[in-house]
């Protein structure tokens, strides 16, 4: 059951369904995406996103077309020009890019606009869609694997020990990434309540010395598992774990491939099916402006597969994943999407 949960999560055509190949009409649609400065190659909610323009080009016809933005000031052109370009769909990734999709959506009210981890505001413009996830609930689910694994079950590998000590390594302080460290600390807490849980504002998503000096400090003050939601700069976080001997949880997608001998398992949120469907909505003339929530009953969050850690991982363990699954599904638990909800000051 864990397994079906847990590999579920991966499969987008479980959860959105699957579509026939595209009509003539979708042929025309030419769906884009303007990355953040993180850039294609991040390995995380950029590339999940293109991987939904590429699910849409296989399945349903259209054509996909991405733009990489180097800095800030390249949000507003890079999405306009594909707008200008015939673009029926654009995609701005990443909350940094608020305030430039709203722009642009204003300016080219003909085409569709979504947004990956932007809110809309009231106000917006009605060809315009806020997608978010609860990254709490993934990082929930992350921080019980976490909590029990550092100290009760350290004996399973060789990369734990027993100092009870457990790190985060963020990239920039905003709310996606606080929503992933606030439900990561009540998860760790939930199961292992005297765990130190270390954390680091790194101040970046795209430097990954950066994210590996961070977890560096961390590993040497006893964390044997560090989490990572930094983007790019997590790659460097998730290095320093593999070569100092300790674990890794990756973050967006699973991370697997980074440090298969090191990464236990990754948060995940659906930012491929979340994009995938939004091309669907505009194919289907289903498209609305406004916000779009996803968790856990949308089966959008969650962890990935443990891959080489699956035989090492207890069955209590896992045990233990599946009930706050469920639990969480039906209510009884409700991971915090704050520091302050979360009783964490560090």
């Amino acid at each position: 059951m864990v397994r079906k949960v847990l590999v579920g999560l991966l499969l987008v055509c479980t959860i959105f369904g699957a579509y026939a190949a595209g009509t003539k009409e979708a042929a025309k649609i030419v769906a884009a995406m303007a990355t953040d400065i993180g850039g294609l190659g991040d390995k995380s909610f950029n590339d999940g996103s293109f991987a939904g323009l590429q699910e849409a080009e296989k399945k349903l016809g259209v054509t996909a077309k991405v733009v990489e933005s180097k800095q800030q000031t390249d949000y507003v052109p890079n999405l306009g020009g594909l707008a200008d370009d015939g673009a029926k769909i654009v995609f701005a990734v990443g909350f940094l890019m608020a305030d430039a999709v709203v722009e642009v959506a204003k300016t080219h009210p003909a085409a569709f606009f979504a947004g990956i981890d932007i809110f809309v505001a009231d106000d917006a413009p009605k060809n315009l869609r806020g997608i978010n996830f609860k990254e709490q609930e993934s990082g929930y689910i992350a921080g019980v694997v976490a909590g029990l694994m550092t100290k009760k079950y350290a004996s399973a590998s060789s990369r734990l020990n027993d100092k009870n000590v457990v790190g985060m390594v963020l990239g920039m302080d905003i709310p996606p990434v606080e929503r992933y460290q606030a439900g990561f600390y009540a998860g760790v807490k939930s199961v292992n309540p005297d765990c130190e849980v270390l954390s680091v504002v790194t101040g970046s998503f795209t430097d990954q010395a950066k994210g590996k000096e961070a977890a560096i400090a961390m590993i040497e003050k006893g964390a044997d598992i560090v989490f990572q939601i930094a983007g790019l700069t997590g790659m460097g976080a998730l290095n320093a774990a593999k070569e100092s001997g300790v674990c890794g949880i990756g973050v967006d997608v699973d991370q697997y491939a980074v440090a298969p001998e090191a990464i236990i398992t990754s948060a995940l949120k659906n930012v491929t099916g979340a994009t995938y469907l939004s091309i669907k909505d505009v194919i289907d003339g289903k498209f609305k402006g406004g916000n779009i929530l996803l968790g856990i009953n949308e089966d959008a969050t969650g962890i990935a597969p443990y891959h080489e850690f699956d035989k090492v991982i207890p069955k209590e363990v896992k045990d233990a994943v599946t009930k706050a699954i469920a639990d969480m599904k039906a209510g009884k638990i409700t991971a915090p999407a704050t520091r302050k909800e979360a009783g964490y000051s560090g």
